[in-house]
């Protein structure tokens, strides 16, 4: 890619150089057959706030979550996660990290064969020493969160999609995580469904606290939730920051995208 291509994009860390981050990202590259995704990323995620992470499709959001919960690793550069470089741990030090890290996969990833209770159940079981007694208090109390108290014995197939979405929001809260993952959580949702979800993602962010990511294409999701959203475009931020200061943004990319206008440098490639 020749500089022209990356003429929208802020190329430094900016005013990101100080506060309070839970993750952050230093010039990375990775690429995958060959074609980069991740062309110099620098971006820096917020403790204690709701971060959305925009862009277009196919521009390198999932390979980013990739890299902050190290199922991937950068061909160079670095990623930080609450200090820790995760590139640099070792295998023990990476499954700690990840026990600390819960993800909403963009279909909640339910094993189809277990229930709904032993669905959230799994990671408590996996990696934990709690006793079965326990277990069943903190999945119980994950599961009214989400409104699905009532649903405890179902399986994954008996659930609509949105159910499916929200016992998959119950698994990744149960281990009562520091940072908690979004993959397009509004895919396959409806408008009033999507707007639900999002609001029980606020509600529960009031509650547990700690820093929540969102990953999506979805404007009105991140207009609805966003405190802090970055733009991802080409493997590389094109701006980021408070979301009023967003969605005001001369930038003409920033503007386009947010606004959702056929004029600006984003095109049909």
């Amino acid at each position: 890619m020749t500089a022209d291509e990356f003429q929208y994009h802020s190329s430094e860390l900016g005013e990101e150089a100080d506060g309070n981050w839970s993750i952050r990202c230093f010039d990375v590259h990775k690429r995958l057959g060959g074609v980069p995704v991740l062309n110099g990323l620098n971006v820096s995620i917020p403790d204690e706030m709701i971060t959305v992470v925009l862009g277009p499709s196919g521009t390198g959001k999932s390979v980013l979550i990739k890299h902050i919960i190290g199922l991937m690793f950068p061909d160079s550069g670095d990623v930080v996660v609450h200090g820790q470089s995760v590139p640099s741990l070792t295998m023990s030090e990476l499954l700690a990290l990840r026990r600390r890290i819960g993800v909403l996969f963009q279909d909640g990833a339910l094993f189809g064969s277990m229930s709904v209770f032993d669905n959230v159940a799994f990671p408590l079981r996996q990696h934990t020493d709690l006793s079965e007694a326990e277990i069943a208090r903190r999945v119980n109390e994950r599961l009214a969160d989400v409104g699905l108290a009532e649903s405890v014995k179902d399986l994954p197939s008996q659930l609509s999609g949105g159910m499916r979405k929200r016992a998959g929001f119950a698994r990744a809260l149960v281990m009562e995580p520091d940072i908690v993952i979004f993959d397009e959580p509004d895919s396959g949702l409806d408008p009033v469904r999507t707007a639900l979800l999002c609001e029980l993602i606020q509600e529960m962010h009031k509650i547990h606290r700690g820093t929540y990511i969102v990953v999506t294409h979805n404007i009105a999701s991140a207009r609805q939730i966003g405190e802090h959203i970055a733009l991802l475009w080409r493997g590389r931020i094109v701006e980021s920051g408070d979301a009023e200061r967003m969605f005001s943004s001369e930038n003409p990319f920033v503007h386009q995208f947010l606004s959702g206008s056929a004029e600006g440098p984003l095109k049909m490639d």
